[in-house]
């Protein structure tokens, strides 16, 4: 009963600032914090039962329950509280009682440096080394453990592709599902189906560092939530703006004056706080350059990030008998705990993933972080005692800062995951239980580039193909994954392994943009060792022993031949020729240029394999972060898919050009003329060029342009079937009239005048005089043209010819009056009117007796209603006009 009344809801347990809770951190080598030693045991029985004494074990009957009753459940506990290494460890029977469950444990992370650090944690709890009850598994390293495993979420997601009923698995728990890893929002999907479909028993937690569960419960059907909160310390907010107002970050780029305050910011934090300082930097260039500013300080600087050496990343998560100033990425978020920290530096900045998929290019972007991360951070401070959270922000920017960071599905190249839906069965995604759909643009940019890759069939919905199956075991992004495969029987699988080793992570800003100097520069013998040179070692040897059926590297082949096939191979699009002028143009059409001071330069090469590329916020062109010179060979082999001979006629510098031209992608390799191209085509580009120059390349004569005006104001005033004559309108027309034309000369040619009328149907043509005159008769005789340019139609006539007219002529059949502008006799306007009659009664004195002082040649008679109307100059003596 006890049991299920806990699974009504969720479950609050509060939290308990006293105990042993320090013991969690001692040493795996006996040493505490101030350097004395202590008596571990052989057993680890020390080790746990302090353990046992974190928060989260008074949650663990609770998720028992759940787990009991549902299968499945929502575990929410702050960093810090023991949810990665002690609930594993428990719910395996090996920790607070329990029973050992007929299969492992298998907990998720989202980071080989939480995988490895979680696992070593538990294995040193239990008294153990890693591969004993407790194992670890990511790319590069299997140690299978008898009761737990951790694995990154990356190597589960192959496991399920090959045996997606886990045997042996009883439980898994997916960790920090809060950060909302690509991957991990993937593997959650695949475990309900396998759940759902295959395995009914395998019990599934969620543990989450926050405590918005909703929608992890939801996706759960309804799994009852478990929670705990934090046995924090309080942590004291500091705001620490700079002084003055920081440019925001553009791109990668971030204002060196604001990283000098967060280093100024680190010192002051050192002498105003006990114990150790952790500082949150966006990325490894801004750890170095802040490391560089504080050299002098009185603690070891450390710097911690996904590519520092592994030796670095285990020394950073033990206690140390010295100060420490931690300089670290999001790694150090919430998945990783780093013992001794009294204080944290928040610069407020994070990196996010961007794609352009138009393009195919992928690069990070710096970020404010959300508030939901400066909370992550600023827990850090108070794990073990009361600290303070130094944040260089103001609490005005603080509140507008975003709730909660993106999830990777929104911004990330998704075409590793398409490829992972269409070997599960589900090829557009429609039935994941994801937490967030995929965007339809980026799947489908996705999709397409599988499509020609030929891991799956466009054809046939998408469904995985042979090699689409063997691309998604290699273990990489699918365009690495086709590099190793295609590229091992050219250049050799030792060859195509070392390459595609290197493309798989971005290279240190030291190793320059030469892809070639660089592989050559990892091969070198008697090389230093670091930790990109390791981890280069160990993937080349991982995707070597992938390639058993791979042939020897063919004779005669130089490195750059063997880069630049292996490179092109990956990224097709990225081949690129050298532009006239300066820079190139890739096969995608986007412009490259090489960095300022770059290694490729001087080569002054005609073709590139450009392996990696971003392009700026703002920029033109794609800026080339590691390429290799090829040779046109080489291009056309590689981006053999993009290759296409086409008859092309198009207008062309004010005129149509008609060439069979060869290209690959967006470069052009070669153009001849074509003698004869189709009469369709070249209609089509003169339509371009009319579009594209407007209707003035026809030849408008006067009468031309009368007859559109008189049609305009038809249309205007009377509506269908009176035709359009606006510029839009025309152009719809406009293939109508091309009927012969072969050149912009023969547009010239083209009788407007009979095109316009001819848009008339019969009925309106009879009644166009009518209803629209080209000219009206006046009073005097004279025939004058009627303006229908002007807002409304406009008779302008010298006020003596009118002269007894008491009223002009309504057009449109009556509906629209003629404004009649009254000209004095030089031909200036004296009086505009649309209603002749109250001109001669009220405005017609005024104008006599300004004007015929002016001309008294002309007659003014005082009576004009009366009066003969005259083009003559002498006034009639009979006339009475003086």
């Amino acid at each position: 009963m006890a049991a299920l009344e806990l699974l009504k809801g969720s479950v609050q347990l509060s939290p308990q600032r006293t105990g042993p809770f320090s013991f969690a951190w001692h040493s795996p080598h006996g040493r505490s914090r101030n350097g004395t030693a202590r008596a571990l045991g052989q057993t680890g029985a020390v080790h746990i039962d302090a353990a046992e004494s974190l928060p989260v074990s008074r949650a663990v009957p609770a998720l028992r329950a759940a787990l009991d009753g549902h299968g499945a459940a929502v575990l929410a506990a702050p960093p810090g509280t023991g949810k990665t290494t002690l609930v594993p460890l428990a719910l395996a029977g090996l920790a607070l009682g329990g029973t050992a469950p007929a299969g492992k444990v298998l907990v998720l992370e989202p980071r080989r440096l939480a995988a490895r650090a979680a696992a070593r944690r538990m294995a040193w709890l239990l008294g153990e080394r890693v591969g004993e009850r407790v194992g670890v598994t990511v790319r590069g390293e299997t140690r299978p453990g008898g009761r737990v495993d951790v694995v990154t979420t990356g190597v589960v997601l192959q496991r399920l592709q090959s045996a997606p009923d886990l045997d042996g698995v009883a439980t898994v728990i997916l960790d920090e599902c809060h950060e909302r890893h690509l991957d991990a929002d993937t593997a959650l999907a695949f475990l309900l189906d396998v759940r759902a479909a295959l395995r009914p028993d395998l019990r599934l937690v969620a543990a989450s560092a926050t405590a918005d569960t909703g929608p992890w419960a939801r996706l759960l059907g309804g799994a009852p939530v478990v929670e705990t909160e934090a046995a924090l310390h309080p942590v004291e907010t500091v705001w620490a703006p700079p002084p003055r107002p920081a440019p925001p970050p553009h791109g990668m780029r971030v204002d060196p004056a604001f990283l000098a305050h967060v280093a100024a910011t680190a010192r002051r934090a050192l002498a105003e706080r006990d114990g150790d300082v952790l500082c949150f930097l966006p990325g490894v260039g801004e750890i170095a350059r802040v490391a560089g500013l504080l050299g002098d300080v009185s603690a070891d600087v450390v710097q911690v990030h996904g590519q520092a050496p592994r030796q670095v990343q285990d020394a950073v998560l033990a206690p140390a008998s010295r100060r420490r100033l931690v300089l670290a990425t999001s790694v150090a978020e919430s998945s990783l705990t780093v013992p001794g920290v009294r204080a944290v530096v928040d610069s407020g900045l994070a990196r996010e993933p961007r794609t352009d998929h138009a393009r195919g290019l992928g690069a990070l972007t710096t970020v404010r972080a959300s508030r939901a991360t400066a909370d992550q951070r600023a827990g850090r401070a108070g794990r073990e005692a009361p600290g303070a959270v130094y944040r260089c922000w103001t609490r005005a920017e603080h509140d507008r800062l975003p709730a909660r960071p993106r999830p990777e599905i929104e911004l990330a190249d998704l075409t590793g995951f398409a490829l992972q839906a269409a070997c599960w069965g589900d090829p557009d995604a429609s039935g994941l239980a994801l937490p967030d759909p995929p965007p339809r643009a980026a799947l489908d940019a996705a999709r397409a580039t599988l499509d020609a890759l030929g891991a799956v069939r466009a054809s046939r919905g998408g469904h995985i193909t042979d090699r689409g199956r063997r691309l998604a075991r290699v273990g990489l992004h699918p365009r690495l994954a086709r590099a190793l495969i295609d590229g091992a029987p050219e250049v050799g699988a030792r060859r195509a392994a070392e390459i595609v080793a290197l493309l798989s992570e971005p290279p240190p800003r030291s190793s320059g943009d030469d892809l070639t100097a660089a592989w050559r520069a990892l091969r070198r013998p008697g090389r230093p060792a670091d930790a990109h040179a390791a981890r280069w070692r160990d993937e080349a040897r991982r995707l070597h022993r992938s390639l058993t059926d791979a042939a020897e590297s063919p004779a005669g082949q130089g490195d750059d031949h063997a880069a630049g096939v292996v490179a092109a191979l990956a990224f097709p699009e990225r081949v690129a020729r050298a532009r006239r002028g300066s820079g190139y143009l890739m096969a995608s059409g986007t412009g490259a240029v090489l960095a300022d001071g770059s290694a490729l330069a001087g080569a002054q090469a005609e073709w590139l394999a450009i392996a990696a590329a971003d392009r700026p916020a703002g920029a033109a062109s794609a800026r080339v972060r590691q390429a290799v010179v090829i040779g046109e060979d080489v291009a056309r082999f590689a981006a053999a898919p993009l290759l296409e001979t086409a008859e092309e006629v198009a207008w062309r510098d004010g005129d149509v050009v008609a060439r069979r031209v060869e290209r690959l992608g967006a470069i052009e390799l070669d153009a001849r003329p074509l003698r004869d191209p189709d009469p369709d085509l070249v209609r089509a580009a003169l339509l371009d060029g009319v579009r594209a120059e407007g209707l003035g390349l026809l030849t408008w004569t006067p009468a031309a342009r009368a007859l559109r005006d008189r049609l305009a104001f038809l249309h205007a005033a009377l509506g269908e079937p009176w035709p359009p004559v606006d510029d839009a309108a025309l152009l719809e027309r406009v293939p109508e009239w091309l009927a012969g034309a072969r050149r912009r000369a023969d547009l010239s040619r083209i009788d407007v005048t009979a095109m316009l009328s001819g848009l008339l149907p019969w009925e309106q043509a009879s009644r166009l005089d009518e209803y629209a005159p080209e000219r009206v008769e006046v009073p005097s005789g004279s025939r004058i043209r009627v303006d229908y340019a002007q807002e409304r139609p406009v008779l302008a006539v010298k006020l003596q010819e009118l002269f007894g007219w008491e009223a002009a002529p309504r057009l449109a059949g009556g509906r629209v009056p003629l404004v009649v502008h009254l000209l004095s006799p030089a031909g200036r306007p004296a009086a505009v009117t649309a209603d002749l009659a109250s001109f001669w009664r009220e405005g017609y004195k005024a104008v006599r007796a300004e004007l015929r002082g002016r001309y008294p040649k002309h007659p003014w008679p005082e009576d004009p209603a009366q009066a003969v109307p005259t083009r003559r100059t002498k006034a009639p003596r009979s006339s009475g006009s003086r």
